[in-house]
């Protein structure tokens, strides 16, 4: 059997906790360690989970934030959804919801 594993990023986290609202407020910060990296892509960054990062990245936003890596990536097992089997039972839809649509008295 294997075993997946999945994690959640916090960096988002991290900034509102030194009140860094805003994404373009990593921009300089990481440029002065030397990481040169557009808005959209320190958008990126904050907003969804990398793929992909690279280590000087990952170094520059913990001494930005003056944290471990754990505080930043927290390592989780993912949620597996596999193939049902035949005969398993589908999901029970939900209730339906009638409405009814009235129009105004017309003159």
């Amino acid at each position: 059997m294997t075993k997946k594993m999945g994690y959640e990023w916090h960096l988002r986290l991290r900034m509102a906790e030194r009140n860094m609202f805003q994404t373009t407020d990593l921009v300089p910060l990481l440029a002065q360690r030397g990481i040169r990296l557009s808005r959209e892509q320190v958008f990126r960054l904050v907003t969804t989970p990398p793929q992909r990062l690279s280590m000087d990245v990952f170094a520059a936003l913990c001494d930005i934030l003056d944290c471990s890596t754990n505080d930043l990536i927290e390592i989780k097992p993912a949620d597996r959804q596999g193939r049902k089997a035949a005969g398993d039972k589908p999901a029970t839809p939900p209730p339906v919801r009638r409405t009814t649509i009235r129009r105004p008295d017309t003159p």
